[in-house]
């Protein structure tokens, strides 16, 4: 029952692998779109599944409620930092993707995604017992992340933009 959520992150990225082999891309297009496929699933696996990575280690949570914290900040701890390079990828190619939003709506796109994924830990949590905690600091971190993303693609365009215009 607790690997409900990693059989439809599995089953979704086969029917979207399939989507993306039968479009017509070309050889960019069709690398951007699996590339991104799978770190979304990998995103999701870490996300919405009993796996848990703590550094370098890779974990199989217990059984178990996870909790809730929305009041105490703890911006020092590893985790932290590891939630920021998970979601650089994401605010990257959101941006990406809509590249006419501003650094700004991106990021509050970004808070969205992060605060739609602790509500779905929260409540997978319950009902599978994935053992996930719903945390402030995710939030805050995950923000960061995809506006870290979303300011490497805007500098990536605008250095792109002036090697062009000499």
């Amino acid at each position: 029952m607790r690997w409900v959520s990693l059989l439809v992150i599995l089953i979704l990225g086969v029917i979207a692998g399939l989507v993306i082999l039968h479009n017509d891309f070309d050889k960019k297009q069709f690398y951007f779109a699996a590339i991104s496929l799978i770190y979304l699933m990998i995103l999701g696996t870490i996300v919405f599944t009993p796996v848990s990575i703590n550094g370098l280690t890779v974990l199989i949570t217990p059984k178990g409620i996870g909790r809730v914290n929305l009041t105490q900040l703890s911006i020092n701890e590893v985790g932290y930092y590891e939630n920021i390079i998970l979601t650089i990828p994401l605010g990257m190619l959101l941006k990406f993707h809509w590249s006419k939003l501003s650094v700004i709506l991106v990021t509050f796109l970004g808070m969205l995604v992060s605060v739609g994924i602790e509500t779905i830990q929260y409540f997978l949590s319950h009902w599978l017992l994935i053992d996930r905690t719903s945390d402030i600091n995710d939030v805050l971190a995950n923000t960061t992340g995809v506006l870290l993303g979303a300011i490497i693609i805007v500098s990536y365009r605008y250095l792109t933009k002036q090697k062009t215009d000499l």
